[in-house]
């Protein structure tokens, strides 16, 4: 789990996260290329030309909760993926996002975490500077 603290209102941040067709645009610009949406299906065109496959599980409002399970285009050898954003107003113009990322094989997880962390941070980043 990646939990980090964004100086951007929730609603801001949680409108962000659950566009799941602009990723390249409001999440993390340079990382995702482009991002095409077919019924619940993601497709992610990361640098390089790799396209990632990811099924759009659930998107709630409610709980500001939008889970994923990548399923194709892996650069690791894994043999699930299941993830989850959630996010936490924490006051005015504060919230906190909190990244879950469940991986099998177990040996996977840290190369996983790895790249959860950092792409958190330019999460961060992205949608700090675009805070109104």
């Amino acid at each position: 789990m990646q939990d980090v603290a964004i100086e951007a209102d929730a609603d801001e941040v949680w409108d962000a996260v659950r566009d799941v067709g602009a990723v390249h645009r409001r999440l993390i610009p340079g990382y995702v290329l482009d991002t095409r949406v077919e019924g619940d299906v993601r497709y992610l065109t990361m640098p390089g030309g790799a396209v990632i496959r990811e099924l759009i599980v659930s998107i709630d409002n409610d709980l500001r909760r939008l889970a994923y399970s990548a399923v194709e285009g892996f650069k690791i050898p894994l043999t699930h993926h299941h993830a989850s954003f959630q996010v936490l107003p924490e006051g005015v113009g504060r919230c906190r996002l909190v990244w879950t990322t469940d991986v099998l094989p177990q040996e996977m997880a840290e190369q996983v975490r790895l790249r959860v962390v950092r792409g958190a941070q330019v999460m961060k980043e992205t949608l700090e500077q675009r805070a109104t």
